[in-house]
């Protein structure tokens, strides 16, 4: 890893590390160490695809290995660091497509989830694995997703649902819901749970309206 890479992971877990960072969470998985980071040059181009794609496989397989609570993976870019809210979240879905396409010359859709961005049940899969995708960027209107460079988070699902079986996903949940609030007043609009609206309307952190829809394309 160069210095710039190690630049970039530091300022993402110093990110986190803020006293008032919502994402308990995430903040759990930086203190257990068992957060996975892959750098690329830009989110616009696509030459950093097949690293990132690597790098998720082999988490994966060090998850199936041995798994563990609050694990997670995410793809940091050096920029750009200008992109306002609509724009990242055009870049964000290219890189998902571009990762998608890749992913199914080898790996099925996970059968967690829904394929179709349309459906309540939708999920991203990558390596046979439903993800929950969270954008950051400079842009962002709600503060805890407005990351000094553009990222992109893939969160397991599985992970929700062995928190839900063992009772702590609704303490979690409104944790950091109310930690959120104290740092911009008012709730994330776009937070609904699972399986009653397509979770995509949340993934790159801008507010849409009803008539939005998904550019995920699938291969």
């Amino acid at each position: 890893m160069t210095q710039g890479d190690e630049s970039l992971c530091e300022e993402f877990r110093d990110f986190i590390r803020q006293t008032d960072f919502p994402c308990v969470g995430a903040k759990s998985t930086l203190s257990r160490d068992q957060l996975t980071l892959v750098t690329a040059a830009d989110i616009r181009c696509a030459g950093g695809d097949r690293k990132i794609l690597n790098a998720v496989h082999g988490f994966l397989r060090d998850h199936e290995a041995e798994p563990k609570m609050f694990t997670s993976f995410a793809a940091l870019f050096q920029g750009p660091r200008d992109l306002d809210e609509a724009t990242f979240e055009a870049h964000l879905w290219a890189r998902l497509n571009a990762l998608h396409r890749l992913d199914a010359e080898t790996f099925a859709w996970s059968s967690e989830v829904s394929a179709d961005p349309e459906s309540p049940n939708f999920g991203f899969s990558l390596g046979g694995h439903a993800f929950f995708i969270v954008g950051l960027h400079p842009g962002s209107s709600r503060t805890a997703r407005r990351l000094p460079h553009p990222a992109i988070v893939f969160n397991l699902h599985e992970q929700f649902q062995d928190l839900r079986a063992r009772g702590q996903y609704g303490r979690i949940k409104e944790t950091i819901i109310d930690r959120d609030v104290k740092l911009d007043g008012t709730p994330n609009p776009m937070i609904a749970e699972h399986g009653t609206v397509s979770e995509a309307r949340q993934y790159s952190g801008r507010a849409v309206d009803d008539d939005w829809r998904c550019p995920f394309v699938r291969a």
